[in-house]
């Protein structure tokens, strides 16, 4: 079990779950012929002429043509022209569930709230993300409030909503300004902060109380046990840094107070989403801690009125030096097949194109704490890949083929989307 499935979910899924073919229980085995594979691994490896072996759910082995054998039982797909490349990932996504469910905007802060009941299995969004080559999404609810509840890593296929899922909890979506300032009759900056904070201090007590039981217990001390809360529950993973607060924040002064209440004080894993304006202005700050990942867009482009003149977003984070540096779509804002566009706009900008691709790979799968599954084609981890006519960055590719979890999810040949 890839996740922690609460129990309401777990007594639907009988219910859910279509029936099972002949072949489920079949392991898959395939072997990709191709021209080039863009691994994006540690060493930025690139392979040309290459074979992909794939067993399961599972990369078996990735080499080059005349090294790799390939055994006998495996489906051979050959596609001589093309490139293979990691599944693209997005940090920001509402179109994987019902938009409409995904915005409950009740109170200022939701602790209790998580888009997990929300999910969309099959959907025609869905089918077209993954003709794009997105294979998986942070799948968070709306940003109308400043707490508006939990994210769930999701798969852009499956059928049910236990096949979509990749980990939930996925993050915590915390709202630093701008949808929030419209909420009810009207809040601004001071009480909108202290309100997150009270919140999040109410949730670490929660925490910190459970861990002090379970502490005592494992000691075979008896102490008596601290009351359950539906509302601050899973945010005992988020207080042990298993998960990640991904934060809608932009504008140099709402990102500096995200940096400085989030990941100082409260010691979160932060994932700053769209950071554009003049947010890059911040880097200095976000460069003092290393655990904090900046994933920029929809807009990637700013007019700096102190400078007279117009900044791409991502080009000014990546010249004041952060690294650790992505780019999402806030789908549906820009449709979630459009990520590879996104990413192509940041360099028209300015960013640079190999940096970019790992801007929409392995950097979110880093942000999303899934790079030993995803965002690089390893042997060990997830087949999750697409098969594209060149380098996804350049608009004039597209994508053919991809696979996620060892599975064809979309084939260009049979069914083309674009």
């Amino acid at each position: 079990m890839r996740v922690r499935t609460p129990i309401a979910l777990l007594a639907l899924l009988p219910i859910l779950a279509p029936a099972v073919r002949a072949d489920d229980d079949e392991e898959s085995l395939m072997a990709f012929r191709v021209a080039k594979v863009l691994t994006m691994d540690e060493k930025d490896t690139v392979i040309n002429n290459a074979v992909v072996l794939v067993r399961g759910e599972t990369i078996e082995r990735v080499g080059r043509a005349r090294d790799v054998e390939v055994p006998e039982g495996y489906r051979v797909i050959e596609k001589p022209e093309l490139w293979l490349v990691p599944g693209l990932v997005d940090c920001h996504n509402h179109s994987a569930g019902s938009l409409y469910d995904l915005n409950d905007m009740v109170y200022l802060t939701n602790p209790g709230l998580r888009s997990l009941e929300c999910l969309e299995p099959d959907s025609e969004e869905n089918k077209v993300s993954v003709a794009g080559g997105v294979t998986t999404v942070l799948t968070i609810p709306g940003s109308g409030t400043n707490l508006s509840g939990f994210g769930t890593i999701t798969k852009t296929t499956g059928d049910t909503v236990e096949s979509m899922v990749e980990k939930y909890p996925g993050s915590l979506k915390i709202a630093q300004a701008g949808n929030p300032e419209w909420y009810w009759y009207g809040v601004r900056r001071s009480f909108m902060n202290f309100n997150t904070r009270q919140t999040l201090e109410k949730a670490r007590r929660y925490h910190e109380s459970w861990k002090k039981y379970e502490e005592a217990a494992a000691r075979g001390e008896e102490t008596e046990q601290p009351a359950f809360s539906p509302l601050f529950d899973d945010f005992r993973g988020l207080f042990e840094r298993q998960f990640i607060v991904s934060v809608h924040t932009q504008m140099y002064q709402v990102l500096m107070t995200s940096v400085l209440m989030l990941a100082r004080h409260f010691n979160l894993r932060v994932v700053l989403d769209h950071c554009t304006f003049d947010a890059w202005k911040v880097a200095p700050i976000v460069l003092q801690d290393p655990s904090i990942y900046t994933i920029n867009g929809p807009r990637q482009y700013h007019f700096d009125r102190t400078q007279r003149k117009m900044m791409g977003n991502a080009a000014r984070w990546w010249q004041g030096g952060v690294r650790k540096l992505g780019i999402n779509t806030d789908a549906p804002v820009v449709p979630q097949e459009s990520l590879s566009y996104q990413a192509a706009m940041a360099c028209w900008y300015g960013w640079k194109p190999y940096e970019a691709l790992r801007g929409v790979t392995r950097i979110p799968a880093e942000a999303l704490m899934l790079d030993d599954r995803i965002g690089s084609i390893e042997a060990g981890k997830e087949a999750e890949f697409a098969l594209w006519t060149g380098n996804p960055i350049d608009p004039r590719s597209s994508c053919e083929l991809t696979v996620v979890r060892g599975k064809i999810a979309y084939d260009a040949s049979e069914e083309r989307r674009y």
